[in-house]
């Protein structure tokens, strides 16, 4: 396995039962800490500030050489070793009046954090149930969805346990937690160490109070959704084993059409058939009787509380008949209803957030309709467009998505129509992103020139499953090359966005289209000049070729004639980068 690799072989050592005893050294290199940098650099809440007030774009001054320095120094270089700085309690609002504790610790310690998890994540991968699908590689919601809707459709079950534990973040067992880690084959203490010092970093509450933790999770870190499945991949596994992955399945056949022969067998007996569909916190059980739903749901409840200190709200914790009733996950309402003889998924938007979106929708209008400027306008319309391309994207799983985003269209255009004045049908040519998505609708409007999104217009995407991989997914060879390559003064932020626009330019140089074949023929040219108070922003870098990089430069009629012929540039981009330095541009002809 080649050392540039070094995730994937984390992987398939964990593939082979291997234990790890020695994983600080790769958590603190220079490789993964700028890595972890590169991650977490475009989330959102990396400028949100901590405890600390220190954001993402201070770190980003610093070189790399610095900034790993300084990591290696906060988690090992000190007498009493890693302390996380108290984490910032933050009350975020619930739509149902009550409010959800965030914790956000500080930007160094979220650093630290994805460090440790880059590290961990192949680790855990290889043990983790493929019926979880929460805040892992290559799963998402509509895995979850498809997985729950095949148990419902396909394996006929037709009742669904919907659990609810009590504040489940907020109550993880920390010792609990950590033999948990160490059964996957964790075994490093110093590691584990540092894990748990995050877990019992002290709460910095608004009113100034230090609370320190001595259980759960805090919501808002890094880290958190990574321990949370290690938490209940103990759950996962020991619903499988009580049918899906029973030992007794293995003594029989299997058909010719892949159906296992001792599932038959087992419903003859007295054991529990029951499947698990889980993202995150929020997990479904699927019964094929009421009487094998009701025992579940106690044997659930009784095993939850008795294996990881966990307990269960026994009033949101009900059994859903789905012919009968809807059953509620992740947003969506889903039951099956019958059709042609058999019996046929049918979603909807939940209840809930079909008011919540509508509320939301509505209120982002009225912002529009009450700009201070016109350029504050615009903004408010992107803010629109973008909420309508978000809820399409995640609601489109339902099959009655036409419906519900119906409802939202009729109650959002009539306060488009009352509201805004100057809306016509007529404006600014549409992107082809917007063109594919909306281009053939008659429901999409204009305002100052931008369209606004329809959000009625809208079809049903069918939710697909898990698409599985034998490792998880890391840079290529030509990306960790530069990551590793030598920087000297420069900044963090100027070498993470070489990497970003090495896959925004598809490998290729931007004036010559010439295809980058090693570290060495990529140079990072800044639009405008540093001397001139150009900065290291994504937007004022470009990478091209050594010698495209001499002609946007060059000034010397003979060198210009010289480097045309060699690389044969498009004069025009070539022109748009020397105007911009200060030079003459070149003849087209």
């Amino acid at each position: 396995m080649p050392k540039e690799n070094i995730y994937n072989e984390l992987y398939e050592r964990a593939k082979n039962g291997e234990h790890f005893t020695n994983l600080m050294p790769l958590v603190l290199s220079m490789e993964n800490i700028l890595l972890a940098y590169r991650n977490i650099k475009d989330n959102a809440g990396s400028n949100t500030a901590g405890t600390d007030k220190l954001t993402i774009a201070d770190i980003g001054k610093m070189t790399p050489e610095e900034v790993t320095a300084k990591v290696r120094y906060i988690v090992s270089g000190t007498k009493h070793g890693y302390r996380p700085k108290p984490v910032r309690r933050k009350e975020i609002s619930k739509p149902n009046g009550s409010s959800r504790p965030l914790g956000i610790p500080c930007i160094w310690d979220r650093l630290i954090q994805q460090c440790l998890k880059q590290v961990l994540e192949p680790i855990c991968e290889v043990q983790f149930s493929k019926h979880s699908y929460g805040f892992r590689p290559n799963c998402s919601v509509e895995n979850a969805i498809a997985d729950a809707e095949s148990r419902m459709q396909r394996g006929h079950l037709h009742y669904v346990i919907e659990f609810d534990i009590k504040g489940f973040f907020d109550n993880v067992n920390h010792s609990k937690l950590m033999r948990q880690m160490w059964t996957l084959g964790i075994r490093d203490k110093h590691l584990l160490g540092k894990i748990l010092r995050i877990l019992k970093a002290p709460i910095k509450m608004p009113n100034g109070e230090l609370k320190y933790p001595t259980k759960g999770t805090p919501q808002g870190g890094i880290i958190s959704p990574l321990l949370a499945n290690i938490v209940l991949n103990e759950l996962d596994h020991w619903v499988e084993s009580n049918w899906e992955e029973n030992p007794i399945v293995y003594k029989y056949s299997i058909t010719k059409n892949g159906t296992k022969n001792g599932y038959r067998a087992m419903r003859k007996t007295k054991l529990k058939e029951m499947y698990i569909v889980r993202y995150a916190d929020d997990f479904r059980i699927f019964c094929r009787t009421k009487t094998t739903a009701e025992k579940t749901k106690i044997a659930i409840t009784q095993w939850l509380f008795e294996r990881l200190k966990l307990e269960v709200s026994q009033e949101k914790t009900k059994v859903v008949n789905i012919k009968r009733r809807y059953s509620e996950f992740l947003g969506f309402k889903i039951k099956v209803h019958s059709k042609g003889g058999k019996q046929v998924v049918k979603s909807h938007i939940s209840d809930k957030q079909l008011k919540t979106k509508k509320k939301a929708l509505l209120k982002q209008v009225k912002r529009i309709a009450r700009p201070k400027t016109e350029k504050e306008q615009l903004g408010e319309i992107w803010q629109y467009n973008k909420m309508v391309m978000g809820m399409q994207n995640y609601y489109r799983l339902a099959t009655n998505i036409s419906v519900d985003a119906g409802k939202l269209s009729r109650a959002v255009m009539t306060v488009i129509i009352n509201r805004l004045k100057g809306i016509c049908k007529k404006g600014r040519k549409l992107t082809p992103t917007e063109k594919v998505r909306y281009g053939k609708s008659a429901m999409i409007r204009y305002l100052a020139g931008e369209p606004i999104y329809p959000i009625g217009y809208v079809q049903h995407k069918i939710p697909m499953n898990k698409s599985y991989k034998t490792s998880t997914e890391t840079v290529d060879e030509i990306k960790l090359k530069l990551l590793r390559q030598p920087l000297y003064s420069r900044s963090i932020e100027y070498a993470d966005n070489r990497i970003s626009l090495y896959s925004a330019q598809k490998g290729t140089c931007a004036v010559t289209g010439e295809k980058f074949t090693s570290t060495d023929k990529i140079h990072c040219h800044h639009k405008i000049p540093k001397s001139k108070g150009g900065t290291d922003d994504y937007q004022n870098l470009i990478l091209v070729t050594a010698q495209a990089h001499k002609l946007i430069h060059a000034t010397n009629l003979e060198t210009i004639q010289c480097y045309l012929q060699a690389c044969k540039p498009d004069i025009k981009k070539l022109n748009v980068l020397r105007k911009m330095v200060g030079n003459n541009i070149l003849s087209v002809d």
